[in-house]
């Protein structure tokens, strides 16, 4: 095992940890961490993650754009329901936008849109779909509405830090909506799926939060929560093939026993234990 760079929690400062999982998908030389104070869950080291890592596409690598696409129209097309009637003749700013796909459904009920994000053989792509994105999102022309950060902090080195760049980049009485992955997804706190868990941890992923742990995060940067609510993006189909297959891609492979109704139920159940895959997050400056 290499070296363990993280010494100390980085929301709570504690230096008693848990080894969660052993190595992560793409490097065994890592492993999960998890704060036995306070239960944040962490990567043992985070020096792979350079300053021009993200620029430079390290995290899609090996993904063209045109997949990349087609990988996040639902989640793309679901980000933008959940918060049509919010956005609305807002301005908004989608921080770590990625391949725009969010910004693409949003800019049709926007007042203006603005992205930011580092990868930089993106802008071609950007211009073609007639999008201002920015490298930093003090570059951006006026404030903010309405700013989205998706997946993106548990990718940062610094939530918090994060956090609190995009204040000055909010208008009065902004607000943020942060969606992250949830470390008590059902897979792994109910089903205790390993080969889930071999899948999941991922050298990009620094940190994943729990509600606990993310209201941890938000109020040390210094925002209140205006409201939380957790998501379920995949199926129960999706779930049975990962506890009798142990692979990935069951909401595809038995689409035909994907029966929505049945899914809206899972999914209640699983909001009301709060073990879902995603949670989201509003929130606003205190």
């Amino acid at each position: 095992m290499a070296e363990r760079k993280n010494k100390t929690c980085y929301n709570c400062g504690c230096t008693d940890y848990k080894i969660m999982h052993k190595g992560v998908r793409d490097n065994a030389d890592i492993d999960v961490l998890q704060c036995k104070k306070c239960g944040l869950v962490f990567l043992s080291d985070n020096s792979h993650i350079g300053p021009d890592f993200y620029e430079n596409g390290g995290m899609i690598a090996g993904y063209s754009l045109e997949s990349w696409i087609n990988n996040t129209k639902i989640d793309d097309k679901r980000r933008f329901l959940f918060l049509k009637n919010k956005i609305k003749n807002k301005v908004l700013t989608d921080f770590g936008c990625g391949n725009a796909g969010f910004l693409n459904n949003a800019k049709n009920v926007c007042k203006k849109v603005y992205g930011v994000e580092l990868q930089k053989d993106l802008y071609e792509y950007f211009r073609s779909c007639s999008l201002d994105i920015f490298q930093n999102i003090s570059q951006i022309p006026e404030k903010s509405d309405i700013i989205t950060i998706f997946h993106v902090l548990e990718h940062t080195k610094d939530p918090v830090k994060t956090l609190e760049s995009l204040k000055p980049a909010l208008s009065e009485n902004g607000r943020i909506f942060v969606e992250v992955p949830n470390t008590k997804d059902a897979l792994i706190s109910l089903y205790k799926s390993k080969k889930f868990q071999d899948f999941v941890f991922w050298s990009c992923h620094l940190y994943i939060f729990d509600k606990k742990t993310l209201e941890q995060t938000v109020k040390k940067a210094g925002y209140k929560i205006e409201k939380f609510s957790y998501i379920q993006r995949y199926s129960l189909m999706n779930h049975l093939y990962w506890i009798l297959k142990k692979k990935p891609g069951g909401h595809k492979v038995w689409a035909k026993y994907d029966f929505k109704i049945i899914n809206i139920l899972y999914s209640f159940i699983l909001k009301l234990f709060g073990i879902t895959d995603t949670m989201i997050v509003e929130i606003s400056p205190c």
